[in-house]
């Protein structure tokens, strides 16, 4: 355009010259201004007419009876709307333009475009079954980009770019191309193990001949086989020989030893966990050097979740449960027994007060009926007889100070109802009258002398 320009010569009406016929001969004869501007066009109207209906698309599937998940799919379609009628509108501009009317102008870009445009909305259209959208974004624009290529004619000369970037190492030759293939197929195949593995996930917990602790740890040597498989069949795909990484075997290794040694440390305690069945979904557990109490809901790789009284999900590190003291209420058998102390006075009914403790532990529905509650005498306190009552449940999972509140109302019940006093501290204090003649006398405060005044008027002068 300017090759016939010199810096030392500027001439800005020459400058103007050649601009102008590059406009001529680019743009306006080969029609390519022309269809600049019904793609302009069509997307200010596709604008317009979206912005328009835009709001009532998304009242009217707000205000469906339609499933969430449905809901969530016609919103993503709803979102191709302003690209679908960018097309139809250049479709319409283009046909006018390309007609005898128009003068048959050439519309080889518009044509290219309007393919681009139409890969673009079959390919979101089509990814939608894809839950998570930060994995449908990918997809759909690495697919869309390797079309796109193609349809402009530029696939073979972009990849011969990037396969032309990269270095050599020994025998080896890694460019540009295989990282982004490598990228590109770990991520596929990655994205494809955790589908598969989700689905044989759900599959084994459906199995009813397995306990629930043998369908966790299956679900884990699933999940974490399927992932190692991918990643090695991801790297080799891209061509990248699997003894290059020897190079790297050292330091890397020994950095990402470093790095992920409480993640595996915690994924190998969890399958330990499983398979000696100490622990498994469903217990009821209390960390006492954590102050925890709840049930297992959930076992993962890294961490096992605890669901508190409180509704509350604490995620504890698997590690934790071996290194730590854990207290497994419902390990081996349900049945719980628990213990409650309590003090009366010296004056009551000692046997009396032992019935009364019985038959208060058996109101509660949750104490099990085929054992029952014991109660002993403990201590001669210093303010009370003292007994410990004990009784059994077999639902730890539904709390334990409830139940022993219940049993404690009805022992105060009990007991006030029959006049048996429940010792409190206390301190007495007694005032004694001390005789006079004992009583001590009070001394006089003594008096001062005053000093004797000196006629020697150097004395005085020196005591004043």
């Amino acid at each position: 355009m300017f090759k016939n320009l010199s810096i030392k010569n500027l001439d800005l009406s020459e400058i103007w010259a050649s601009v102008h016929a590059w406009v001529q001969k680019e743009l306006w004869d080969n029609g390519a201004l022309i269809e600049l501007v019904v793609v302009g066009v069509s997307a200010l109207i596709g604008a317009f007419i979206y912005t328009f209906i835009r709001r009532r698309l998304i009242n009217a599937i707000e205000n469906s009876n339609w499933p969430v998940r449905v809901k969530h799919i016609t919103n993503n379609l709803r979102k191709l709307v302003f690209p679908s009628l960018t097309l139809i509108l250049i479709f319409i501009g283009t046909t006018v333009i390309a007609s005898d009317f128009a003068g048959a102008m050439d519309i080889t870009f518009n044509i290219g475009l309007m393919k681009v445009l139409l890969a673009w909305i079959i390919i979101r259209a089509a990814v939608l079954f894809i839950e998570n959208t930060w994995v449908r974004n990918i997809f759909a624009v690495t697919i869309w980009t390797v079309l796109a290529l193609s349809i402009f004619g530029v696939l073979d000369e972009t990849t011969s770019t990037l396969d032309g970037i990269g270095f050599t190492i020994g025998e080896f030759r890694l460019s540009a191309l295989a990282v982004i293939k490598g990228a590109l197929s770990i991520f596929i195949l990655l994205y494809l193990a955790i589908f598969v593995s989700g689905f044989a996930e759900s599959r084994v917990f459906k199995s009813k001949g397995l306990t629930r602790s043998s369908q966790v740890l299956i679900a884990k040597v699933i999940r974490v086989t399927l992932i190692v498989v991918a990643l090695f069949i991801g790297i080799t795909s891209a061509g990248i020989d699997l003894s290059l990484f020897a190079v790297f075997g050292g330091a890397v290794g020994l950095g990402i030893g470093f790095g992920l040694q409480k993640g595996i440390s915690n994924l190998f305690s969890g399958m330990l966990l499983l398979m000696d069945r100490s622990i498994k979904p469903g217990d009821v557990i209390e960390l006492p050097d954590m102050a925890t109490f709840g049930w297992v809901n959930e076992m993962a790789a890294r961490y096992t979740e605890i669901i508190t009284r409180d509704n509350k999900s604490v995620l504890i590190p698997n590690e934790d449960f071996i290194t730590q003291r854990v207290v497994n209420w419902s390990h081996g058998n349900s049945l719980i027994r628990v213990s409650l102390d309590f003090g009366v006075h010296y004056n009551s009914d000692m046997e009396q007060v032992v019935d009364i403790a019985i038959d208060a532990a058996k109101q509660p529905e949750r104490v099990v009926s085929f054992r029952e509650p014991v109660c002993w005498m403990t201590e001669f306190g210093d303010s009370s007889v003292n007994f410990r009552l004990r009784f059994w449940i077999k639902d730890a999972e539904q709390g334990i100070t409830n139940v022993k509140g219940q049993v404690m109302m009805e022992l105060w019940k009990g007991l006030k109802k029959n006049n048996i006093q429940i010792p409190y501290p206390h301190r007495e204090v007694f005032v004694h009258d001390v005789p006079p003649d004992t009583a001590p006398k009070p001394k006089k405060p003594k008096k001062k002398v005053p000093a004797k005044e000196s006629a020697d008027p150097e004395d005085q002068a020196a005591q004043s």
